[in-house]
C-alpha cells in the first residue's frame, strides 16, 4: 500500500502520463457529438436502446441467472410492456411506479416507460410504511407496476392506493402476452429535456426526495461514463448486483452498456462470498461498486483463484484512498473508474485519466468554498461572496448551474430551490450545494471526503438521522432521541448512532427497541451503536448538539450507558471492544 493513502494535489505530470490510455480507441470520440444534443432535440433513451437493437440485434443484452436475452428479444419484451401501459392509459409526461426486486422485468419494464414519454419512478423494495406511502404520493403515478417478491412492502402501506393504480407484474405479463412487438411511434417524439426516471435520495428533511433524471442527463451519464471512463466495447460484459433503484445501476450501468453495445450481468444483489463466482460464471470484464462493496470483498479471507477472473475495469464511487492499493493488487484490477456524483447534481467527477484515489476530473464549472463546521454552511466574506479554498484544502463542493449544466432537481420545487445558492461570486449566478466535503486536488480534480447535513452514508445508502429517530420514538418507552453517523474503523461510510432518553419510571428495553427499529427501517438505516442518558442539551442548537454527539461516538468514557446491536433476537447489548472490529467483518449485527 502507498506511505500516504490521502491525496493533495493531482500534477500535469500524472495527467500526460496517463493521456495515451485515454486516447488509446480514438474511434469512440466520433458519437460524442452526436449524443449530447439540445433539451429540445428528438433523443431518448428509448430511441438509444432501439438503435443499438438495429445494430447488433442476436448480441447478448442481458444475462440473469440462467435467462438469456439478446438485443432483438429485449426489445420485443419492452415493446410488449410498452403497448400494455398505453393500452392501460400511460402517456407521454404520466409516471410509472415500478416496485421491483433486481431481476429482467423490472428493467423492462423502466425502458417500456421512457419509451413512451413517460418517467419511470424507481421506488426502493425496502422502504416500508410511511416512508414508502411518501414516496408512492411523490410519484403521482397513474400506474404502479408491483414485481415478484413486494407483497410486504405493499401491506405495510399505511393507505390504501386508488383503486386501478397498482398493476401486479403478472397481470402485466399477461396483458403483453399478445401485445404488438413494434417499436412504438411515441419513442421518436421524446424529447432530450423530457424527464425519464425518478430517482429516490434521502435528504436532510429526513424522507424521501425523487430527483429527476433527464433523458439529456442520462445520455450525458453515458458519455462521461461509458465512452471517457470506462471506454467500454461490444465486447465488454458490465457485472452488475447493485439495486436497479440505484442510479449508479440504472444510469451508470445500463447507460454504459446500450451506448456500447455490451451486455449487461444482472445480479439478485451482492453477496461477498458469491460476487467471484458471478463474475466468472458470467465472464464478466466490468464490475459497478459501491465502496462498501469493495471493502466487504477485501475483508474476506484470500483465496487462491483471487485473480482467476477477467475483469481489467471496476467502476463506482466510495473507493477509500487507504484501501485503493490494496483491492486493486489483490484482485488484479487493471484499471479504477472511481466517480463522484448524485442523482439531483448537475455535475459529476469522473476518474477518466487514471488518476489512483481521486473522484476524477469534471470538465464543468464547480468551487470547493470554505464552510462553517457547526453549521455546514459556506462562509461569506464582508463582501457577501464565498472564498474559494486552496489546492490540497476540504470545502463544500457547489456546482455552477447554466445551460450546460442545468440543474433538474426534485419534483418537490421548494426542496429543489432549498439546494440552490444565489450571489456566490457575483450578481445573480446559481451554484447548486452538493452538501457534500471534498478536497481540492488541481487539475479539475477533486478526492471525496465526507457528506454534510442531517444524513450519513452507511452500506452506499444515504440514511436521514430524522427517519431513524422517529421509528426510535415509537418505542413507548423513549422520550428522545437523536441520532448521527459515527466512522467504524475499516468500514465505508459511517453507522448509525442514537443517543436517547427514557420516559420519567420506564427501563430501558434492548429486545423490544431492536425488534421496533427493525420492523420499521430497512437494514442498512438500522442504528447499530446507541447511549441511553439521562438528558439531552438543549442549551445550544440542535446542529451543535450533533456535531457534539458525533465528536463523542461511541466512546466509552461519554456519559450514558453504551449498548451496540446484536441482530433482531438479541436485540441492544452492552457493548464490548471486539464489536466495531465485528462490524468491519460482517459478522454483527448477527442475523
Amino acid at each position: 500500500m502507498t506511505s500516504s493513502p490521502l491525496r493533495s494535489t493531482v500534477s500535469l505530470f500524472e495527467i500526460i502520463r496517463h493521456l495515451p490510455g485515454f486516447l488509446s480507441s480514438p474511434g469512440r470520440f466520433v458519437r460524442v457529438p452526436n449524443l449530447l444534443r439540445q433539451p429540445t432535440s428528438r433523443a431518448s433513451i428509448g430511441l438509444l436502446f432501439e438503435q443499438t437493437a438495429a445494430r447488433r440485434p442476436d448480441a447478448l443484452f442481458l444475462s440473469f441467472e440462467d435467462e438469456r436475452f439478446t438485443y432483438r428479444q429485449a426489445n420485443e419484451r419492452v415493446n410488449r410492456y410498452a403497448h400494455a401501459l398505453a393500452n392501460r392509459g400511460v402517456r407521454s409526461g404520466d409516471v410509472v411506479g415500478i416496485l421491483g426486486m433486481n431481476e429482467p422485468d423490472t428493467l423492462f419494464v423502466a425502458l417500456a416507460a421512457v419509451k413512451l414519454g413517460a418517467v419511470a419512478g424507481m421506488l426502493n423494495h425496502h422502504q416500508r410504511g410511511a416512508v414508502l406511502d411518501h414516496s408512492i404520493a411523490l410519484l403521482d403515478a397513474r400506474v404502479l407496476v408491483a414485481g415478484n417478491g413486494t407483497d410486504e412492502a405493499l401491506e405495510s402501506l399505511d393507505e390504501a392506493l386508488p383503486e386501478g393504480v397498482i398493476l401486479h407484474l403478472d397481470r402485466l405479463q399477461e396483458l403483453a402476452e399478445h401485445a404488438a412487438t413494434d417499436n412504438p411511434a411515441s419513442t421518436r417524439r421524446v424529447r432530450a429535456g423530457q424527464t425519464a426516471f425518478y430517482i429516490f435520495t434521502s435528504g436532510t428533511t429526513g424522507l424521501p426526495k425523487a430527483s429527476s433524471m433527464s433523458h439529456l442527463r442520462w445520455l450525458k451519464g453515458m458519455v462521461g461514463f461509458g465512452i471517457f471512463g470506462l471506454r467500454m466495447t461490444a465486447d465488454d460484459t458490465l457485472y452488475c448486483c447493485l439495486p436497479l433503484y440505484h442510479n449508479n445501476a440504472l444510469t451508470v450501468a445500463l447507460s454504459s452498456v446500450i451506448g456500447s453495445g455490451g451486455s449487461l450481468a444482472l445480479s439478485r444483489g451482492f453477496s461477498a462470498s458469491h460476487f467471484w463466482d458471478e463474475v466468472r460464471a458470467h465472464r464478466a470484464t466490468i464490475f459497478i461498486y459501491i465502496g462498501e462493496l469493495c471493502r466487504y470483498l477485501l475483508n474476506r479471507p484470500a483465496a487462491p483463484n483471487d485473480r482467476d477472473h477477467s475483469v481489467r475495469v471496476a467502476i463506482g464511487n466510495g473507493m477509500r484512498p487507504e484501501m485503493w492499493a490494496d483491492f486493486t493488487g489483490r484482485f488484479r484490477v487493471d484499471r479504477v473508474v472511481e466517480f463522484y456524483g448524485a442523482s439531483e447534481c448537475n455535475i459529476a467527477f469522473i476518474n477518466m485519466f487514471d488518476v489512483d484515489r481521486s473522484a476524477g476530473f469534471c470538465p464543468y464549472r464547480f468551487a470547493v468554498v470554505a464552510y462553517d463546521e457547526d453549521t455546514g454552511r459556506p462562509i461569506r466574506g464582508e463582501d457577501g461572496h464565498m472564498r474559494r479554498v486552496r489546492t490540497g484544502e476540504v470545502g463544500l463542493l457547489l456546482a455552477k448551474i447554466n445551460r450546460f449544466a442545468p440543474y433538474d432537481g426534485y419534483t418537490d420545487d421548494a426542496a429543489s430551490e432549498k439546494k440552490v445558492y444565489v450571489d456566490v461570486f457575483g450578481s445573480d449566478d446559481r451554484w447548486f450545494d452538493s452538501g457534500d466535503l471534498v478536497r481540492r486536488l488541481g487539475m479539475r480534480h477533486v478526492a471525496f471526503v465526507d457528506r454534510l447535513g442531517d444524513t450519513y452514508r452507511w452500506k452506499g445508502e444515504n440514511v436521514a438521522t430524522t427517519e431513524v429517530e422517529g421509528a426510535i420514538t415509537e418505542d413507548p418507552r423513549v422520550s428522545e432521541a437523536v441520532v448521527v453517523g459515527v466512522p467504524v474503523p475499516d468500514t465505508d461510510g459511517k453507522a448509525g448512532m442514537a443517543v436517547i432518553t427514557l420516559r420519567e419510571g420506564e427501563r430501558f428495553d434492548g429486545t423490544a427497541l431492536a425488534d421496533g427499529v427493525y420492523q420499521r427501517l430497512p437494514g442498512y438505516a438500522l442504528p447499530l451503536f446507541l447511549r441511553v442518558v439521562d438528558s439531552l442539551d438543549h442549551t445550544s442548537t440542535f446542529k451543535n448538539k450533533k456535531v457534539e454527539l458525533r465528536s463523542q461516538g461511541y466512546r466509552t468514557d461519554a456519559p450514558g450507558e453504551l449498548y451496540v446491536l446484536d441482530g433482531r433476537e438479541k436485540g441492544y447489548v452492552a457493548f464490548h471492544p471486539d464489536y466495531p472490529a465485528g462490524v468491519a467483518a460482517g459478522r454483527f449485527p448477527s442475523a
